[in-house]
């Protein structure tokens, strides 16, 4: 019963990730979860941000910054079915000269499932969580406009009786325009190993790479960010089988997946209107997890995503919404304290 139990819990771990055709491949999925409400608002994935929000350092460690400090950020997300996640993260400006350290910690809980025997006969209930706490420093290289930054994370997963361990290393680059409001950076996540697997066999982590540029457009209170995620792996689209063709012969011909349809999936697009301002809104779409998640002859509304955030005084409240599909959404929300 147990190894049946498991074999479930983890293939519905690997489809909570909405990720067809990239998830499945590897342990550990959460640590490709969204991690805040404004990341979530932007389409998922941005790394570009370079500001006062410490939750961007869990995805993109090149962004830890002095204007990070002594702020706390703590986020919960209300996900698809029973499953709940949600991070917390903190920095601290040392000295001028170690400029900031960062701490953060994310967290999966896949709620109760109901066990059952082979023969259908009901046993105990069991339940699967995960959590990631990381700890990131970041630097300046000296006389350029290059940031470089890395994360290093502890892993702990507990899934019915099963348990497994980890490590993992982040890397990140940022260039910083200053007189175009310019960021370009590129990540590296996810470089690690089990350190404890769940039985005998040692599995793969969650590598991805992940490019992106944003700017602040001049006179304009916006700012838009452009992200590719997955760069990995190149053939991320796969052909659905509910989109075949039948002609009057009988004949099937399948959905052609061509160059455009995968450069297509591994694009992110957002915008943050008053981008600075105590009060600003965040509208982004995600083109894999729309086209993936797309009914056929039926307009869901997948990929879409949207939210805002309220600041007063020290604290500032966020909230997003993401569509998945007609049948599925979830709500993100988060808090950030300015202990200054």
């Amino acid at each position: 019963m147990r190894q049946k139990s498991f074999l479930f819990l983890l293939s519905f771990i690997t489809t909570t990730a909405i990720i067809a055709q990239v998830g499945g491949r590897s342990t550990y999925q959460f640590l490709n979860l969204v991690t805040s409400p404004r990341q979530a608002a932007l389409g998922g994935k941005v790394v570009t941000n370079y500001d006062y929000d410490p939750t961007q350092a869990l995805f993109n460690p090149a962004s830890i910054n002095p204007a990070m400090d002594n702020q706390l950020s703590v986020n919960y997300n209300n996900y698809i079915g029973d499953v709940n996640y949600g991070s917390a993260a903190y920095a601290y400006l040392w000295d001028r000269r170690t400029q900031v350290l960062h701490a953060g910690i994310t967290y999966v809980n896949y709620g109760k499932f109901e066990g059952y025997d082979e023969l259908g006969n009901a046993t105990q209930s069991f339940s699967g969580s995960e959590v990631a706490l990381s700890i990131g420093h970041a630097r300046n290289i000296a006389f350029t406009n290059f940031h470089i930054g890395g994360n290093f994370k502890i892993i702990s997963s507990s899934l019915e009786s099963y348990s497994s361990y980890g490590v993992a290393l982040d890397v990140g680059v940022m260039y910083i325009y200053e007189d175009w409001d310019l960021h370009i950076t590129g990540v590296a996540r996810n470089m690690g190993t089990q350190l404890k697997p769940y039985e005998t066999q040692f599995e793969k982590l969650p590598f991805e790479l992940i490019f992106g540029i944003s700017q602040t457009l001049e006179n304009i209170p916006i700012r838009w960010h452009f992200t590719l995620e997955n760069m990995q792996r190149w053939n991320v689209a796969f052909s659905n089988p509910n989109r075949d063709e039948i002609d009057l012969e009988g004949n099937t011909t399948s959905e052609n997946i061509n160059f455009v349809d995968n450069a297509l999936r591994h694009m992110i697009l957002g915008i943050e209107i008053f981008p600075e301002s105590g009060f600003n809104l965040r509208l982004g779409y995600n083109l894999r997890r729309a086209e993936e998640l797309r009914i056929v002859e039926r307009r869901a509304f997948a990929g879409l995503s949207a939210g805002f955030s309220v600041k007063f005084n020290y604290l500032r409240l966020s909230y997003s919404y993401s569509k998945y599909s007609s049948a599925a959404s979830s709500s993100y929300f988060g808090l950030n304290i300015d202990f200054q």
